[in-house]
């Protein structure tokens, strides 16, 4: 069920989403043991952000909201069912999936607090606690992870902290480092500079196109194998090959189900699903929410309600709307709101974790396997490489326009915007935009509308001109 009419469907605020979540319940809506009213997230749980977001009208996005918003109530049930819980940290796709394939293990990212301030709208106390550890402004927003560690909110305190070092930006470093020192242990684990194989070289094929060297892939496996050991004695199980092929193909099955969804959202005559619901499924690869096989459930709830859409010719945006690709995942998720708003549809992203939806290989062995797709990371390479890949995708989608949103702080931000929009004006003759977007943007909205119009319009007279 939507709320479509005459080939629309509306998105709606939280308070017509109270009236719409009453009317669904009366007509028998059936939902997990997570569900019930987004107002609730609201009032019991602070998030005031809510209040100011446009969301999607079906069951299937209620669905998702409520997953994603009750993670750390999966956590505690995950320690009180005795299951160990391990926070990866940077690698963004990776060792989750190795701590999946054993049963009584549960993986999250601790960076996912960086959106806590946006969520809360700055009252959680994170970047403030931060800050009293060293951690300022200067710093990128994922600092507010040290916060939730210190105040003890947001997330059960991990039986092992995982983090990826040598190919990471250099602030997450820094805030790791710091985290470490403020008492919280860390398996750290060697991320090399993807570069290009020397012609006297053996190159190895990586997902998503990129290539490097065998030596730089035997590295990578050999620091997973280090993983595989500290795993197996926290759960004090066996993480075999088999286990690990399980795991590998249980990823690879939500990897499908999101390359469908995503495909039909970038690429349907009419636009089937909003933006902000998109980032939010795409974010659901990178650790399954902590629920690997709810995690699919909710895609597959969400592919079915797109596909039925764009089979009935149902959109949420005008047919003229214009095809962004963007680039960054958004410190504010209200600007993915004003992108509609501003008269644009998202066709394509790179959220810096493409690697996170390309398939594992299955027929390697499965630490070959995930050491080839660690390092197929777009951050872990030359800018250059990441932006081919967006110029290859933008194409593939058929972007109109290209928006890279910095965010603040983030040391990777300062100079491969800039690469990237050059690569797209050479390659493809595509309008680019850049800006910053802070955890709240609301005093920016006004500039940022105006830019993000000014794009929507210079890409409309192009179409004129053909």
């Amino acid at each position: 069920m939507s709320a479509a009419i005459g080939g629309a469907v509306r998105c709606l605020s939280l308070a017509e989403w109270d009236q719409h979540y009453s009317r669904l319940k009366a007509g028998g809506l059936r939902e997990p043991w997570y569900g019930g009213p987004l107002r609730r997230h609201v009032d019991d749980g602070g998030d005031l952000r809510l209040l100011k977001l446009r969301f999607d009208s079906s069951p299937a996005a209620l669905r998702l909201w409520n997953f994603l918003l009750t993670e750390e109530l999966r956590l505690n049930k995950a320690r009180e069912a005795g299951k160990k819980i391990v926070g990866t940290m940077k690698d963004l796709g990776t060792v989750p999936v190795m701590v999946y394939s054993l049963p009584n293990a549960v993986a999250f990212y601790p960076d996912g607090a960086w959106w806590v301030p946006c969520v809360m709208e700055l009252n959680e106390g994170c970047l403030a606690a931060a800050a009293q550890h060293g951690l300022d402004e200067s710093f990128c927003p994922v600092r507010a992870m040290v916060g939730a560690f210190v105040t003890g909110t947001q997330f059960p305190r991990p039986d092992m902290l995982v983090c990826s070092v040598g190919a990471t930006c250099d602030d997450f470093s820094s805030i790791a480092q710091r985290l470490e020192a403020l008492g919280f242990p860390i398996l750290w684990w060697e991320m090399p500079a993807r570069r290009h194989p020397d012609p006297d070289e053996e190159a190895i094929a990586l997902p998503g196109g990129f290539s490097a060297p065998a030596c730089q892939v035997a590295v990578v496996k050999t620091e997973l194998e280090r993983i595989c050991a500290e795993l197996e004695t926290l759960t004090g199980q066996r993480l075999s090959d088999g286990a690990l092929r399980a795991g590998i193909t249980a990823a690879n099955e939500v990897r499908r189900v999101l390359a469908r969804l995503r495909r039909l959202v970038f690429c349907a005559p009419r636009c089937p699903l909003p933006a902000l619901e998109l980032l939010i499924a795409e974010m659901l690869a990178i650790h399954f929410c902590s629920d690997r096989e709810e995690a699919l459930a909710v895609l597959a709830e969400l592919l079915a309600e797109t596909e039925r859409r764009a089979q009935s010719g149902e959109s949420v945006l005008p047919e003229r709307a214009v095809r962004v690709f963007w680039v960054n995942p958004v410190a504010d998720l209200a600007v993915m709101n004003l992108l509609e708003a501003s008269g644009g549809r998202l066709c394509g992203t790179d959220f810096m974790f493409s690697h996170a939806l390309d398939e594992i290989p299955g027929e390697l062995p499965p630490l070959e396997a995930l050491a080839r797709m660690a390092l197929a990371d777009p951050m872990a390479g030359p800018a250059r490489d990441r932006a081919a890949r967006i110029c290859r995708d933008a194409a593939a989608f058929g972007a109109e326009a290209v928006v890279v949103s910095r965010i603040p702080g983030a040391s990777h931000c300062a100079l491969e915007g800039g690469i990237i929009a050059a690569a797209v004006r050479e390659r493809l003759g595509l309008p680019t935009l850049e800006f910053e977007v802070p955890p709240v943007s609301d005093a920016l909205r006004p500039t940022l509308q105006t830019r993000l119009e000014a794009l929507v319009e210079t890409v409309l007279e192009r179409r004129g001109k053909r």
